[in-house]
């Protein structure tokens, strides 16, 4: 798998289970490759691991990579067992002879290495030369690291410089991307639990890349690690740097007009649609009035009102619902669109549907729509003051 250079910006999340449980280890990566895991990350700890990676590498569907502490036999263990990536942290693999010594295996098996810089676990003599786990410090680690990979003509290299404080991490990635003609891991690392762990990764990972920094990222949760994998799938799919895997819902963050729970139905959409992998982007508005012209990009959307859903393909009203019926006929228009496409969906709109979506509009604009949506009275109002008075400003 390319990384880096024009490469698609790839997803990486590592298993929680045991690496020597083999049939567990594995369960787990095909659940973050389905999420949308396109590497693997695996710990490499002791010997039955090793033999674990041994096993589970043929079959995997995506790469593995080993990730690497203290021990450099494990490090040549893991190549062995025939990993497709090494993850080496500097400030726990220390002594130069043995970084050397991985660095040449590495490079005769064609095998990549990541320099993991971690601000936790920096190196004591560059805490103590900078004064703290600075940016400064952090890259000085990976450029170290870099100086004995280049005295065995290895130059295979991703290099991450990840803190769990997201200024620290952002300053530190903007110094690295300066420094290095390397790929780039990007991580905000131990952010801890959802949804404040996702919240930290997102600000720096999202923040780097809409800078044109990173070429791999990395959620790293307390928490199931597929949601690692979901959430990196999804923010990429967000910034547009990869096409669209699955669902994208939107909705309306609901208002004094919405006719139906708008919580409520876009979780039960959410629920009904987010396994089956369709990749278009749907919309669940609370009522008819603004809703599917707010959401006409959308592929498809079903807005309330008058006990009744409005389902839409791109704007355009394609059929009126039952209200208790909306997410069930949400599913089944969605499953069709994929199939067939939105042309053939549009041609197969239920005649009347548009007049029968205006009538219920207009109606709910005269009811409930008077204080919000009265624009045109309003202009009405303020065309006659400039008439009656002439330019206020004269």
């Amino acid at each position: 798998m390319a990384v880096g250079g024009g490469a698609p910006v790839t997803v990486q999340s590592m298993t929680t289970t045991k690496t020597a449980d083999v049939d567990g280890t594995l369960s787990q990566i095909y659940a973050l490759a389905a999420a949308g895991a396109d590497l693997v990350r695996c710990t490499c700890n002791e010997e039955a691991a090793a033999e674990g990676l041994a096993r589970i590498i043929p079959r995997s569907p995506v790469p593995i990579i080993a990730d690497i502490h203290f021990h450099v036999e494990m490090a040549l263990a893991a190549l062995e067992a025939g990993v497709q990536g090494l993850r080496l942290n500097p400030g726990n693999l220390r002594k130069p002879h043995e970084i050397k010594l991985v660095a040449a295996e590495a490079k005769d098996r064609g095998v990549p290495i990541r320099i993991g810089v971690n601000a936790g676990s920096l190196h004591p003599d560059l805490y103590k030369k900078y004064g703290g786990a600075t940016p400064e410090a952090l890259v000085e680690s990976a450029r170290n690291e870099l100086a004995y990979f280049a005295e065995v003509g290895f130059e295979d290299v991703k290099i991450s410089v990840k803190a769990s404080s997201v200024p620290l991490m952002i300053e530190s990635y903007r110094l690295a991307s300066e420094t290095f003609d390397h790929p780039l891991h990007l991580g905000v690392t131990e952010a801890g639990p959802p949804p404040a762990g996702l919240l930290k990764g997102t600000a720096g990972i999202a923040t780097l890349l809409a800078e044109g920094i990173g070429d791999t990222i990395r959620y790293s949760l307390t928490a199931d690690p597929v949601e690692e994998a979901r959430a990196g799938r999804q923010l990429l799919e967000s910034l547009g740097l990869r096409e669209r895997k699955g669902l994208d819902l939107i909705a309306c963050p609901s208002c004094g007009r919405s006719e139906i729970d708008v919580i409520a139905v876009a979780q039960a959409a959410q629920d009904a649609l987010g396994d089956r992998n369709l990749p278009i982007q749907v919309a669940v508005m609370g009522c008819v009035v603004n809703g599917p012209g707010e959401a006409r990009e959308a592929d498809l959307g079903i807005a309330a009102g008058r006990k009744r859903g409005h389902l839409f393909i791109k704007g355009k009203i394609v059929r009126v619902v039952p209200e208790d019926e909306m997410v069930e006929a949400l599913v089944a228009e969605a499953e069709r669109l994929v199939a067939e496409g939105v042309e053939a969906r549009l041609a197969a709109a239920d005649a009347g549907a548009e007049a029968e979506a205006e009538a219920d509009r207009r109606e709910l604009l005269d009811s409930k729509g008077a204080d919000a949506n009265a624009s045109e009275t309003k202009v009405e109002l303020i065309r006659k003051r400039f008439g009656d008075e002439g330019d206020p400003a004269g």
